[in-house]
Parts: structure tokens; C-alpha cells; sequence
């Protein structure tokens, strides 16, 4: 029996909605007597919102580096273990109701994408401009494939990458640039570099 990642995805989506989250990633891994179906979730626009409203209100209990403004709401997912459990609790229901995961053996988690955040949309580019990021490209640019900088430019369809912001390996201190264009059809891979 094959899984229906697509209705897996479409259920996950409309039971995040409903907690005020979104989801950013779902993998189903490992085999058959030990799959896990992995969601990463983090807060929707309309949570960070109420998270930023929190931070203008003085609100107790809020990260350092929140209220002192070091740190962007825009670049947390926000996400607590509370969270986690009630999308759980409503989603797994809905996968057993529904039998979207063929046979009775899996594990669900849920969690936050993590400091080192995966990156494939669009819009995940144009948030997190000024972050750090890693990239992986499909065709070499300057004969690499992988790039490491602070993302400028994220709108389109094309990032920039500010070279000069981390130390470089040798094949990008060869290609001689301090900045690189990047397609978003030629990323293979992207994420986040935490910044602590």
C-alpha cells in the first residue's frame, strides 16, 4: 500500500491552520516496522503577529534576544511543546480515520524546523533575508555547487548571497566574487546557519 503524501500534506495544512501554525517540511522515513512520519511546524504570520504584539507590550517570559530586538520574531518559528502535542493529538486522529498511513505501525512527530531551518519556497527566501544560509545548486556556479553567505536579496526568482558576511571555502575564494546570483530553480538545497 503506497502513502498519500500529497493527502498526508493537504491534512496536515488544514489541522496547523486550525492551531495558528503552518507546516514548513513533512517526511515519512525509515522501514516498514519503523516509520516515522516527521511535521515540522512553526507559527503561522497571524501567531508571530501576537508573538511581535507580546514583545510591544512588555509581556514576561519572552526570549532576551527577542525584546532586546537582536533577535527577528519573523526568524523563529515560535512553536512550543504545547503546540506540538495539540497538532498531534488532532492530527494523528485524522490519519487514523482517514487511513492515510497504510498499516497500524508508525510514529508521528511533530516539532519546530530547527535553528538550521529548511529553506525551499519563495517566500521562506524573501523572510529570511539577513540570515545566514547555506546553499547547494544543481548546476555549478563559478564550479561550485555550494554556497555559504548572508542572503540579500530573496525576492523573484533569484537569491543573492553576501560572500564577505562568513569565511569562505577555497573553491569560493577562488571564483573571486563577494557576491553570488542564484536561480531558485538551480537550488538542490537551502537552509539556515544559526547565528548564536
Amino acid at each position: 500500500m503506497a502513502v498519500k503524501l500529497d493527502e498526508i500534506r493537504a491534512t496536515a495544512v488544514r489541522v496547523a491552520a486550525s492551531h495558528g501554525l503552518d507546516v514548513v517540511d513533512l517526511e515519512f522515513i525509515g522501514p516498514a516496522k519503523e516509520r516515522t512520519l516527521r511535521i515540522y511546524l512553526e507559527k503561522n504570520a497571524e501567531g508571530r503577529a501576537k508573538l511581535n504584539a507580546a514583545i510591544a507590550d512588555g509581556a514576561e517570559g519572552l526570549p532576551e534576544r527577542l525584546v532586546e530586538g537582536s533577535l527577528s520574531v519573523e526568524r523563529l518559528s515560535g512553536v512550543t511543546h504545547e503546540d506540538c502535542a495539540a497538532f498531534s493529538r488532532d492530527f494523528g486522529v485524522l490519519l487514523d480515520v482517514e487511513d492515510l498511513v497504510p498499516g497500524a505501525e508508525y510514529t508521528l512527530e511533530a516539532s519546530s524546523p530547527g535553528l538550521d531551518r529548511k529553506l525551499s519556497r519563495a517566500e521562506d527566501f524573501e523572510r529570511f533575508q539577513g540570515c545566514l544560509v547555506k546553499v547547494q545548486t544543481f548546476e555549478p556556479i563559478r564550479n561550485n555547487r555550494h554556497w555559504q553567505g548572508r542572503l540579500t536579496a530573496g525576492a523573484g526568482k533569484t537569491i543573492t548571497l553576501d560572500l564577505n558576511a562568513v569565511k569562505q571555502n577555497s573553491k569560493s575564494r577562488k571564483a573571486g566574487v563577494s557576491t553570488v546570483e542564484i536561480a531558485l530553480g538551480n537550488i538542490e538545497k537551502a537552509q539556515l546557519v544559526p547565528e548564536i
